[in-house]
């Protein structure tokens, strides 16, 4: 099968369910019988998240969801379970919560230089696992330079806000989409699918897009 499948994928680097998606969605693309071709979009979950928050993921998720702070340890306790059937090491006692639209123009910048898979996985894993802030500048050049990008280009570019016109770009693209949560992944531009699905789900999808443009040609 030589059809490449584009797969546009909106996602934020402060949603655990969109490592695990891009985990399960590895998996399908480990399985599918052709090419696939990745590009991340950017998406705010909660964009009037204050730089440097001062309280625990939990009391974060407990005032944003409108919830006991003891239940909203327990879905972290979930998911970080969860998680971890993926191969994924959550570690929400650590977490520095962030607001992302400095990450957001950081992975803009690498997908111009081609590297923008390599800095997604690296900041998600640095949030997540490794308890890295993310909230400036300093530390998101840092990361970038582990992936092979320029640090002093990535802190130049963050500086001038060279790709927030580009973040927002997705973040209206997103609101004509109707994508109201995150992951979210169009195939081919002609099928959606929301939420970190099974392999199952997405090797179904990857064939589906395959088979109708086989179909259409």
């Amino acid at each position: 099968m030589s059809n490449v499948v584009k797969v546009d994928v909106w996602s934020d680097i402060a949603c655990p369910w969109c490592f695990v998606g891009k985990r399960r969605f590895e998996q399908a693309v480990a399985r599918f019988d052709g090419e696939v071709e990745v590009e991340y979009h950017s998406f705010e979950l909660s964009p009037d998240t204050p730089v440097d928050y001062a309280g625990t993921e939990a009391e974060f998720l407990a005032k944003h969801k409108g919830m006991p702070t003891a239940q909203a340890e327990q879905m972290l306790a979930q998911m970080t379970e969860l998680a971890a059937g993926e191969g994924l090491a959550y570690d929400f006692g650590s977490l520095q919560h962030a607001n992302t639209v400095l990450a957001h123009q950081a992975l803009h910048h690498a997908k111009a230089h081609g590297l923008q898979a390599e800095l997604k996985e690296r900041l998600l894993a640095a949030y997540f696992e490794q308890g890295r802030n993310l909230n400036h500048a300093e530390e998101l050049a840092d990361l970038a330079a582990e992936v092979g990008l320029d640090r002093d280009a990535v802190l130049k570019d963050l500086a001038d806000g060279t790709y927030l016109t580009a973040v927002r770009a997705d973040q209206e693209q997103a609101i004509e989409y109707g994508i109201g949560g995150v992951p979210f992944y169009v195939f081919d531009g002609r099928l959606a699918v929301s939420g970190a699905q099974s392999p199952d789900v997405f090797v179904s999808a990857l064939e589906r897009v395959v088979t109708e443009a086989g179909a259409s040609a």
